[in-house]
C-alpha cells in the first residue's frame, strides 16, 4: 500500500560522502560538517554543501565529487547538490563596538610603498563581494588615503550615536581619513594621533555585519601597525610585493613583522608581475618575474597570486571605477587575476579559522635542543616527538596529496640524523620548522602535536 521503502538511507548517503575530502581543510565533508538537509525520495537523493566562503575556489570539484560518490549507492538514480556558504569565525572579533558582528579581519601590508598596496587591497574587496560575501574596507594608510579616489567615494560620513556610519560603494563599505579631510589638505600628525585615528576606526565605526573586513595598511612596520596588531584580533595578513630584489627583501621583513606577533601570514600577492601589451599581447617582465612566489615558497606561506602591470587597471583605480567591477564588459586578465587571488585569499581565511578553532591548547614550551623535541602544553600535558618521526609527517603539498592523504615522501630519502634547524609559531594554531635536509613548507598544528600517536610512523 504505501510502496516499497527506499533502499538509500542517510547514513549511507554520509559514508559515501567521507570519500569526499577538502584539499585545504584535509578532512572529508562530513567530518567538517558542510553536508546539511539530506533528502531522499526513493531513488532522488537531494542535499546541501555549506562551505565556509561563497569565494571557495574548489567548490565546482567538491560538487562535482560529491554528487559522483552518491551516484554509486545501489538504489540512487539522480542526485541534486546545491551549493551554500557561511563565513566562519573561531570566535567574534569584538564583545561589543564597531567590530562586534565582523567575523574576519585581514591586514594588506607592504614592506615599502609604491608596490600598489592599496590597488590590491579596493579590487581584493571587490572581488569577495561579487562572490556574495559581506565586505568592509579600513584604509588606515592615514598619511596617504587613497581608498576614496579608487572608489569614486564622495562625501563625508555620518554620524548614528556614537558611531560613524561608514560609505559604501560597489557593494563594499569603507572608512578612511581621505573622507574626513579636503584632498589637498595633507596629514601633519604625530605617531599618537595617527594610532588614535586607527583604533577609532576599529571600534567607533559601525561596519555591521561582515564576513571580511581587509585593512589597508600604510608601508613600513611602525606605530600604525603595531597598534593594529594590539587593537584588533586578525584573522591573519597579506603582504603585497613586486618582483624587484628590493621590494621583495623589504616585504620578508615585514613578513617577520607579523610573525613576532604572531598573527598568521594567509599568503603573499605579487604585483606588476608582467606587462601584457594591449596591442600584440606579448609579455614582457618588466621587473623580473617570480619572485614573489620564489619568496613565498622559501618562507613556507601561500603564494595566493599575481598581478600584471595593467594601464586599465591604473586609469580604472583614478577614474573611482575599480577594474573588478566590470559588469557586462569583457573581464581583463586583471580582473580575472583579483579573482583568482580573492579564491585563495578565502580558503587561506578558512584554513587559519578551522585549525585556530581546533586549537583548544597551546605549547608554553618547546624544548628542540635534542630529539626528541618536548612540548608542554598549557594544561600541563607534554608530548615528545622525534625528529625523524615528526618529519616523515610533514603535511605539506610537497609530502601529502592535498585530495586523497596519500603519502608522497619517500622513508628512504630522509637522513636518520635530520633535525629542526628554526620552529616558529603560525598564528594561534601551529608551529612551522625548517629542517636541516632543507625542508620548510609543514605546519603542524597543535591538535596534531597534542596527539601522541599522529606522529607515529613506519620507519
Amino acid at each position: 500500500m504505501f510502496g516499497k521503502p527506499s533502499a538509500v538511507t542517510e547514513e549511507a548517503v554520509k559514508q559515501a560522502l567521507r570519500s569526499v575530502r577538502d584539499p585545504d581543510l584535509q578532512l572529508d565533508i562530513v567530518r567538517l560538517g558542510f553536508v546539511k538537509k539530506v533528502d531522499i525520495r526513493g531513488g532522488d537523493v537531494a542535499f546541501d554543501i555549506e562551505l565556509t566562503t561563497p569565494a571557495c575556489p574548489v567548490k565546482d570539484r567538491l560538487k562535482k565529487d560529491a554528487a559522483d560518490a552518491v551516484k554509486k549507492i545501489p538504489g540512487v538514480t539522480n542526485v541534486t547538490v546545491t551549493m551554500t556558504a557561511q563565513v566562519r569565525a573561531p570566535q567574534p572579533l569584538a564583545t561589543e563596538g564597531g567590530l562586534a558582528h565582523v567575523k574576519n579581519a585581514v591586514a594588506i601590508a607592504s614592506g615599502k610603498g609604491g608596490v600598489g598596496k592599496s590597488t590590491v587591497s579596493v579590487n581584493l574587496a571587490l572581488a569577495l563581494a561579487r562572490t556574495g560575501a559581506k565586505v568592509g574596507l579600513m584604509d588606515a594608510d592615514v598619511y596617504g588615503p587613497s581608498v576614496p579616489t579608487m572608489l569614486g567615494g564622495l562625501g563625508r560620513p555620518e554620524s548614528r550615536g556614537q558611531y560613524i556610519v561608514p560609505l559604501e560603494r560597489y557593494g563594499v563599505k569603507f572608512m578612511s581619513m581621505g573622507l574626513l579631510t579636503d584632498k589637498n589638505t595633507p596629514v601633519i600628525w604625530r605617531g599618537p594621533m595617527a594610532t588614535k585615528l586607527i583604533q577609532q576606526f576599529l571600534s567607533q565605526v559601525d561596519w555591521g555585519d561582515l564576513d571580511y573586513l581587509l585593512i589597508d595598511l600604510p608601508p613600513g612596520t611602525g606605530d600604525v601597525q603595531l597598534t593594529l596588531v594590539q587593537s584588533a584580533p586578525l584573522t591573519g595578513a597579506v603582504v603585497v610585493t613586486t618582483p624587484q630584489d628590493v621590494a621583495v627583501g623589504i616585504t620578508i621583513r615585514g613578513l617577520k613583522m607579523f610573525e613576532q606577533v604572531r598573527v598568521p601570514i594567509l599568503g603573499m600577492v605579487e604585483n606588476m608581475s608582467y606587462f601584457l601589451c594591449p596591442h600584440c599581447n606579448e609579455r614582457t617582465e618588466v621587473f623580473r618575474h617570480g619572485d614573489g612566489a620564489r619568496a613565498a615558497a622559501e618562507l613556507g606561506v601561500p603564494f595566493l597570486g599575481e598581478v600584471p602591470l595593467d594601464p586599465a587597471l591604473v586609469l580604472a583605480g583614478d577614474a573611482g571605477h575599480p577594474i573588478v567591477d566590470v559588469e557586462g564588459q569583457k573581464r581583463t586578465i586583471s580582473a580575472e587575476a583579483f579573482d583568482s587571488i580573492s579564491k585563495n585569499l578565502a580558503a587561506q581565511i578558512s584554513i587559519v579559522n578551522a585549525k585556530t578553532a581546533a586549537a583548544k591548547f597551546t605549547p608554553t614550551t618547546i624544548k628542540s635542543d635534542q630529539s626528541p623535541i618536548t612540548i608542554v602544553w598549557s594544561d600541563g600535558k607534554e608530548t615528545k616527538h622525534p625528529f625523524r618521526e615528526l618529519r616523515l609527517q610533514c603535511p605539506c603539498a610537497m609530502c601529502v596529496d592535498e585530495w586523497t592523504g596519500a603519502k608522497r615522501l619517500d622513508p628512504a630519502t630522509i637522513a636518520a640524523d635530520v633535525k629542526p634547524l628554526e620552529i616558529r609559531p603560525v598564528g594561534r594554531y601551529a608551529i612551522q620548522i625548517t629542517w636541516s635536509d632543507g625542508h620548510g613548507s609543514g605546519i603542524y598544528s597543535f591538535d596534531r602535536l597534542r596527539d601522541d600517536t599522529a606522529v607515529r610512523v613506519a620507519t
